[in-house]
């Protein structure tokens, strides 16, 4: 008698999260083809090709690429955030961040600089390819006649 049983079911689900519980202390990278949810400790990089959640007692040293993600934990390290990035009131973020939308509520704590990309440009971040540096544009001044 085994005191593991093999899976049934090896293949890739990409309506499964994955979750880091708090306590869980990981060194190393972290990849995920689906959704990830850490509410542990990484000092790596996390790259997830859908949305990642950082909760209220994730702690992350390193650097995250993710198509969304929403963070409620400490961030030290870039963010590159293809679509929506979301950083919640109880979030503590150093380093630069890169995203198309960008939600930061009250009472969040950011130091860095953000860029905002269209969506091509961001989407070929996740993608692994270079992003090209946004578009500089200016709004024509129209002075109403008196």
């Amino acid at each position: 008698m085994s005191l593991f049983k093999a899976a049934k079911n090896t293949s890739f689900n990409p309506q499964e999260i994955n979750i880091l519980n708090a306590g869980t202390r990981i060194q190393g990278d972290l990849n995920s083809e689906g959704d990830l949810r850490v509410d542990g400790a990484v000092q790596g990089n996390i790259v997830v090709k859908t949305k990642l959640v950082l909760g209220q007692s994730s702690s992350v040293k390193g650097n995250i690429i993710a198509q969304n993600c929403d963070i409620s934990g400490i961030v030290n390290g870039n963010i590159k955030v293809s679509e929506l990035l979301v950083i919640k009131a109880s979030a503590q973020i150093n380093g630069d961040i890169s995203c198309s939308k960008l939600i930061i509520e009250s009472g969040a704590a950011f130091n860095g600089n953000s860029a905002m990309k269209s969506m091509e440009a961001s989407s070929e971040i996740l993608n692994g390819a270079k992003a090209p540096k946004p578009l500089e544009t200016k709004a024509p001044v129209i002075a109403e006649p008196a």
